[in-house]
């Protein structure tokens, strides 16, 4: 089993997060890969079914961006942003990388929901809402089983970005 949603944040709030991963850990190697494929695919197909919306100016789209101040740039900007993030999640080799950008960006979307636009919108019965949730979760999952390769990435970044000298 994998914790994920409720029981993730539970988990965390209680000091058991350590419990989880170590749990994560005795899982078999080919179990984590369905477990991340199955999260990754949920992320990408949510990412990218909200694209029509949002490059197309759906009403629904523009009274969000506009009620954020954003409109259009934000919603175009935030449309490639989930692009890309979905298209990486779906490539195995930048996984992480995708879980970690579709982590930011339903990050941004859920403080904006919380902050500024409200759990319902236009009668949505909190839809967009649980749909970022639904991602953000999936994304963490994502992220939890394939920590190992996080320090492959900072090793990546440390490569491209020049030292400084002195």
């Amino acid at each position: 089993q994998v914790v994920t949603g409720w029981g993730l944040f539970l988990f965390s709030r209680c000091n058991l997060l350590p419990i989880a991963i170590t749990h994560l850990q005795t899982i078999g190697v080919q179990m984590k890969k369905n477990w991340a494929l199955l999260f990754r695919v949920i992320a990408a197909g949510i990412l990218m079914q909200t694209l029509f919306f949002k490059f197309t100016g759906a009403e629904e789209s523009k009274f969000i961006f506009e009620s954020l101040g954003a409109e259009p740039w934000g919603r175009w900007f935030a449309g490639v942003s989930e692009l890309v993030a979905s298209l990486l999640l779906l490539i195995p080799a930048t996984q992480f990388l995708g879980a970690m950008a579709g982590l930011g960006i339903m990050a941004g979307a859920i403080l904006s929901h919380i902050f500024v636009l409200g759990v319902v919108v236009q009668n949505d019965g909190g839809l967009l809402f649980g749909l970022a949730v639904a991602v953000a979760v999936c994304c963490v999952n994502v992220l939890l089983i394939h920590r190992e390769q996080f320090p492959i990435w900072v090793e990546t970044v440390k490569q491209i970005i020049p030292k400084k000298s002195k």
